[in-house]
């Protein structure tokens, strides 16, 4: 690689707890990015790579550490870099030639130069003929490229990307995806470097020259893949095979259950964050385990292109049954435990009794609600008894989540009731 254009150093970001303190969101992030390469960040929903990128961007300051760009500190936005969003982020009241110029305009370009400009752009990403209709006219693929011809626009140094796919259905977003691999292999695009934000491992695989794996609570980069595969690249291709693999093998290592002794080390127990997950998702990722197309055992990319599910889908799913104890992942495989073979043997009452008991077992805050309500003497408490413990370790969002799973999961156990409108949880049969 040539001479790095940007340094990420030592870059931490914590925001204030309302009991004091700092919840942590990323830490000791250290990373560059160099001339003529394209950079992926991967990890699961919450670990930072949206924070991450907004810091590079210079949207947000962190609290300790710099990056460093050209040689300089950034303190704000800085010209050079320009960023693609996921949902496009674009001015409705305005055409498609206006969107594109806008940058231009608040830079105080001419305008007989900004026109000339932005109608470049818009050619170049292939929007020619469609300068004055207006966003609502657009289909989302479409969107999306008023939005990389506006960033494309300002001439950047470095490209960033925030999911810019994520949007779209699955034929516009490789149709695009595609579009700009040819721009880029081809040097027709405007930019020295690109820095992503995927959840698509495949993606990633077919994009990127390397992959940083961030890991969570906090944020930091756990591993670094070299994609050493030739453009234009085949997912046929072995090389490719085994380097989604090696990736998704890495990101179970990250998911992977704390021991006991270390979780009470870092978080109160109650305060591990939960993603939201259905009780039936579960018990159907089960029910496919059990099929006799996998017996119980299954490689997570197969069985994730046989479900149709994205990576975000997929970990949430695998990692809730690994909590529960119903299944365990290890090395980029996920294996019912005889637990999971029981659920899926049982019938609906055996099912949630077993449910019921692993919930309780294996989920702190719901033994926690369990035990309060089975102490007051009304069996009764409302939702802000729990979620104020919650909030002392977790963000408000995070706390939210956690809550609402927990919530979702013990009515299909039946081991406690929650009224909405009420906001209170109860038992109907105490014990």
């Amino acid at each position: 690689m040539d001479q790095a254009l940007l340094e990420v150093r030592d870059v931490r970001q914590g925001f204030a707890r309302p009991s004091g303190g700092q919840r942590i969101v990323i830490e000791n992030v250290n990373m560059q990015l160099s001339e003529h390469e394209i950079v992926g960040l991967l990890g699961r929903s919450g670990c930072g790579k949206s924070t991450l990128l907004r810091i590079v961007a210079g949207l947000a300051r962190p609290s300790a550490g710099q990056v460093v760009y050209l040689g300089k500190p950034i303190d704000g936005p800085a010209e050079g870099i320009a960023m693609v969003f996921q949902t496009f982020a674009l001015f409705p009241w305005l055409s498609v030639l206006e969107n594109v110029e806008a940058g231009l305009e608040a830079q105080g370009v001419p305008e007989r130069e900004m026109r000339q400009r932005a109608l470049a752009a818009i050619d170049l990403i292939g929007l020619d003929g469609y300068e004055s209709a207006y966003p609502r006219e657009l289909s989302g693929g479409m969107r999306q490229r008023v939005g990389f011809a506006r960033a494309l626009v300002v001439n950047p140094a470095i490209l960033l990307m925030d999911e810019p796919f994520s949007a779209l259905d699955v034929l516009t977003a490789e149709t695009l995806r595609t579009d700009l691999m040819e721009l880029w292999t081809e040097g027709r695009l405007p930019i020295r470097c690109v820095l992503m934000v995927t959840h698509n491992i495949e993606e990633a695989v077919l994009m990127c020259d390397r992959i940083l794996l961030l890991a969570d609570s906090p944020g930091r980069i756990a591993n670094e893949f070299v994609i050493d595969i030739k453009r234009p690249r085949n997912r046929l291709d072995p090389r490719f095979t085994e380097l989604v693999d090696s990736i998704y093998a890495g990101m179970t290592a990250r998911v992977a259950k704390p021991a006991a002794g270390a979780a009470a080390k870092t978080l109160p127990q109650i305060a591990h964050r939960l993603s939201h997950v259905s009780a039936n998702r579960l018990a159907g990722l089960m029910e496919a385990l059990a099929s006799e197309a996998y017996h119980g055992k299954a490689d997570l990319p197969e069985i994730a292109g046989s479900l149709q599910l994205e990576v975000d889908d997929l970990w949430p799913i695998a990692e809730g049954l690994q909590i529960l104890a119903f299944a365990e992942l290890a090395e980029g495989d996920i294996s019912l435990t005889d637990a999971g073979r029981n659920f899926v043997d049982s019938d609906l009452e055996g099912r949630k009794r077993l449910f019921a008991d692993h919930l309780r077992r294996h989920v702190p805050l719901a033994a926690h609600i369990r035990r309060v309500l089975d102490e007051r003497p009304g069996h009764r408490a409302p939702r802000v008894r729990f979620e104020t413990e919650l909030e002392d370790q977790l963000s408000e969002q995070d706390a939210t989540e956690t809550l609402q799973t927990v919530v979702s999961w013990a009515r299909y156990g039946e081991l406690f009731s929650y009224d909405d409108q009420a906001e209170v949880f109860s038992l109907d049969n105490p014990t």
